[in-house]
C-alpha cells in the first residue's frame, strides 16, 4: 500500500494504496492499520484514525500507542480512549513474552 500511496519506484496511487492497506489491515497488518490512521488523521477525520490506532496499540504497536498520547493531548481522542489502548498495548505486549524469548 505504502509504495503506491507514496510513489516509491511506481506512478502515485493514493486510492489504490490506501486500498490495499485497507486490505492488508484486515488480514490483521498492524503497521498498514497504524498507516490509515495517519492518513485518517492527515485529512482531519481524528475520531477514524483515534480507532485506527486503538486497533493497533491493542496488537502491540507502539507507535500508535503514542500517537493516541499525542491526540488525547490535543483534545482529539478522550482520557478512556487513551487508557484502554494503554492497557491493551500492555496486555499484548505481555502475551508476546515468554520464557523462551526471555533466555
Amino acid at each position: 500500500g505504502n509504495v503506491f500511496y507514496t510513489g516509491k519506484g511506481v506512478e502515485v496511487d493514493r486510492a489504490r494504496g490506501i486500498h490495499h492497506c485497507q486490505q492488508a489491515a484486515m488480514k490483521g497488518d498492524v503497521e498498514s492499520r497504524h498507516n490509515l490512521g495517519v492518513t485518517e488523521y492527515n485529512k482531519g477525520n481524528f475520531e477514524l484514525a483515534v480507532q485506527h490506532w486503538m486497533i493497533s496499540a491493542e496488537m502491540g504497536y507502539e507507535d500508535s500507542l503514542n500517537y493516541i498520547k499525542d491526540v488525547f493531548k490535543e483534545g482529539h481522542a478522550t482520557k478512556a480512549q487513551y487508557a484502554e489502548a494503554l492497557l491493551g498495548y500492555r496486555d499484548a505486549v505481555e502475551e508476546m513474552k515468554s520464557p523462551q524469548r526471555e533466555e
